[in-house]
């Protein structure tokens, strides 16, 4: 487990002070307009998504087919990305609107609200890329790091992170049950059966929504809807997969034992944070589509901060990374996709072993000393 940086705890912990004084400043000046931002975006969520319903009823006509199937397709990346999950986070509790809070959202996806908190907001966000605590590193299914003990069965994940972007809703809300802590004895049998209830009736619903009811309304055009359902979520977990991995396993990210974080501080919790998430460049579309996850820096360092900030916070955040002599992890959509592929592809044969102790990452009281 490489890594790049060896600091003073003195610059560690003022390196942690700076973060936190953008953190106030954001927080001091929320308002009207962030309120005005949210409420807007959800607004023309919802436009899209009943022009796409309505066009995809008229899909006799074949533009109006492929016009509804991409309107529906942008609701619904719109939905999970740049409104669900960041309200599920609690970006927008500020506002005290019961109908954009944390505790009432339920998204468009096969993943409960509340099982996605805990193994999104508390598990992932709290473990990031802490190997054998945080579950998103490959999703229990992938070899992401060389750290990770090679099986046979990796030979297959390519194929399999082919379906898994696929049926992404569906992959994340049986993960999100963790099966794979039941023969460890570190989950009962029957706490997993309850969240596989749970999931399994809200993909009920996702199911009857799109693949019955809309379809069934739609009369004689039963199999066009039927298909643009299909496509518009299959396109939603596409979209949805590559922008997620994109954000914690492209080249560059670091990985992390639970010996390197022992007794971590404020200080260090936000170096770690900084070395395991990778940014993505582009314009407002881009940041907008992808739930401003592009600035996964920037989320994972202030995650309950509201999204439409983090681009404003960002010039700030890599300012902070040049004076301390930190990397700032940020390129093109297409690198940085790119970037995991090679990845996925290579970590799916043996090797590269455990690196040697002179390449591994020191532990957390070596990084307290002064280089």
């Amino acid at each position: 487990m490489p890594t790049t940086v060896r600091l003073a705890l003195i610059d560690v912990e003022e390196f942690g002070r700076e973060l936190d004084r953008i953190r106030d400043e954001v927080i001091a000046g929320l308002g009207e307009d962030d309120a005005g931002y949210i409420r807007g975006v959800i607004a023309m969520q919802r436009r899209l998504e009943l022009t796409g319903r309505a066009l995809l009823f008229a899909s006799w006509l074949p533009p109006a087919w492929a016009a509804g199937t991409a309107a529906l397709a942008i609701a619904k990346i719109l939905e999970n990305m740049e409104i669900g999950h960041n309200v599920l986070h609690g970006q927008w509790d500020w506002m005290r609107d019961p109908k954009i809070h944390s505790t009432t959202w339920e998204w468009d996806n096969a993943t409960p609200a509340a099982q996605w908190k805990h193994s999104h907001n508390f598990i992932h966000h709290t473990w990031t890329n802490v190997l054998g605590k945080d579950r998103d590193i490959g999703y229990s299914a992938m070899r992401i790091s060389p750290e990770q003990k090679w099986h046979p069965i990796h030979l297959a994940q390519p194929l399999y992170n082919v379906l898994l972007a696929l049926f992404f809703e569906y992959g994340i809300a049986i993960y999100d049950a963790e099966l794979e802590r039941i023969p460890t004895g570190d989950k009962s049998p029957k706490e997993a059966l309850n969240q596989l209830r749970a999931v399994a009736g809200k993909a009920r619903r996702q199911i009857l929504k799109d693949y019955v009811a809309f379809p069934l309304l739609a009369g004689p055009c039963l199999l066009p809807v039927l298909l643009g359902n299909l496509t518009a979520n299959m396109t939603r977990n596409m979209w949805a997969h590559t922008i997620i991995f994109c954000g914690h396993f492209p080249e560059g990210a670091e990985f992390f034992t639970e010996d390197q974080i022992e007794n971590e501080t404020r200080g260090e919790w936000y170096l770690r944070q900084l070395l395991g998430s990778c940014n993505i460049d582009g314009g407002r579309l881009l940041h907008l589509m992808s739930g401003n996850l592009s600035h996964q820096i920037e989320h994972h360092l202030f995650p309950d901060l509201p999204s439409n900030r983090y681009a404003e916070i960002a010039p700030r955040v890599r300012a902070l990374c040049e004076r301390f002599g930190l990397p700032y992890n940020s390129g093109s959509l297409a690198r940085q996709a790119g970037s995991v592929w090679k990845r996925v592809l290579r970590l799916a044969l043996p090797g590269p072993g455990r690196p040697r102790p002179e390449e591994t990452a020191p532990p957390a009281d070596e990084l307290r000393a002064v280089v």
